[in-house]
């Protein structure tokens, strides 16, 4: 048997990195006084959203349990992290690890659908509550909505729904579409067709690129062709990144056509750079400029960093807060419990406003319709992008009735 905490505590990490290669500790278990209250970040540390999610929302989940103080019902707070590595049978493997053998309490982030939902079913079969803060799909609060899940920072549904309608509404009425093949991109596809209809627009024709497309040259002359007044990239990620360079190089936005992206991050941009992302519109949940309390919060996030913090990165913070502030409420650690008090306490921190969780696990908050600055607009470090408008959370989000949510009551 070990002879002390700390020793009882390196065998434990020592046993999890040999079963997966992937576990990793983050935060001290800290002093005596009873066994730890562990939250693990389930990211992406080494693909396609490592910017994205990945490390930051580590750091942001440390920040958020520092500034809790560190313990919660007398328990020392243990921050875990591991990599998903974008495959569903790693990441499924990993939640089952952690709830069943490591007494993780609460599973964090989950940057992929696929894996997001893989995650939501687990979570809900073993009690345990989960904060997707990193994943897209708006099934999370739809049909695989769970009592113990909480979708926190966006979905595709909101922004599809934010950048859609506001280009049709500002003019935008003719729109082509450049989208990735696979669950996410045609998910976010057909939730702007929708939108887009019935802002009295219409879609003039789409085409359907693999994941990690290395060339966009035959889609972006389609788009051009078309003579749509836009296009819309539903995809992510690298194959977004790439988009934009080419569209940059093929003169799209010189040439009159508007880009709107339906998942974009700052991160993007950044890697991007203005020259050619510059005109891009699209919406988000956070940007680090928006007020001085984001401002403050991002600087603290900078110095840890050196990066930009994401929509994800800053959701992360709030959705550990929340949940430590309702366990906390609650006096008791137990997943349903905890999950119900969530959804009674409103959510107010430097990113929400007034927020509510509502029956079917989603957050609702403002979210906002921005433009990528031209490198002339910007005066300074990650000075990337102007607000055009604020849209309302209840105008943003998926009427609760339309969802399909088992859980929600019908009148």
């Amino acid at each position: 048997m070990p002879s002390s905490p700390a020793l009882a505590r390196r065998l434990l990490r020592r046993g999890s990195l040999a079963l997966t290669g992937l576990w990793l500790a983050v935060a001290p278990v800290g002093a005596q006084g009873g066994p730890p209250l562990r939250i693990g970040v389930l990211t992406d540390l080494s693909s396609l959203y490592a910017d994205n999610g990945g490390n930051g929302s580590v750091v942001a989940a440390r920040m958020a349990v520092e500034d809790f103080g560190g313990r919660v019902l007398g328990r020392p707070i243990e921050v875990i992290a591991a990599d998903h590595q974008n495959k569903t049978d790693v990441g499924a493997a990993l939640a089952r690890r952690w709830l069943d053998a490591d007494d993780v309490k609460v599973i964090v982030d989950v940057p992929n659908s696929a894996i997001a939902l893989a995650v939501q079913d687990i979570t809900r079969e073993r009690g345990r509550v989960f904060l997707a803060s990193g994943a897209a799909t708006s099934r999370l609060t739809g049909d695989a909505c769970s009592p113990t899940g909480i979708h926190w920072t966006y979905d595709t549904y909101a922004l599809a729904q934010g950048t859609a309608r506001a280009v049709t509404r500002r003019g935008g009425k003719s729109w082509f579409f450049v989208t990735a093949d696979y669950a996410l991109g045609t998910q976010l596809e057909e939730d702007g067709r929708r939108v887009i209809q019935a802002a009295g627009g219409r879609v003039l024709g789409s085409v359907r690129h693999p994941i990690g497309s290395p060339d966009f040259s035959s889609y972006l002359l389609q788009a051009q062709g078309s003579g749509a007044q836009v296009v819309g990239l539903a995809d992510a990620g690298g194959d977004l990144i790439l988009a934009l360079k080419q569209a940059a190089e093929f003169g799209l936005v010189q040439s009159g056509q508007t880009l709107a992206g339906l998942l974009v991050f700052i991160a993007d941009i950044h890697g991007l750079g203005l020259a050619a992302a510059q005109g891009l519109i699209l919406s988000t949940a956070f940007y680090w400029d928006l007020n001085d309390e984001t401002r403050a919060w991002s600087q603290r996030f900078v110095a840890r960093t050196s990066k930009v913090p994401t929509m994800i990165h800053a959701g992360t913070y709030g959705a550990v807060t929340h949940y430590l502030k309702a366990m906390a409420a609650a006096n008791t650690d137990d997943g349903p419990t905890v999950a119900a008090q969530m959804r009674k306490m409103p959510v107010n921190d430097f990113m929400t406003r007034d927020g509510r969780i509502r029956e079917d696990g989603r957050l609702v908050r403002d979210i906002y319709l921005m433009q990528v600055k031209s490198p002339a607009e910007s005066k300074g470090r990650f000075d990337y992008y102007k607000l055009l408008e604020t849209i309302p959370g209840e105008e943003a989000f998926r009427p609760i009735s339309a969802g399909k949510c088992p859980l929600v009551t019908r009148g």
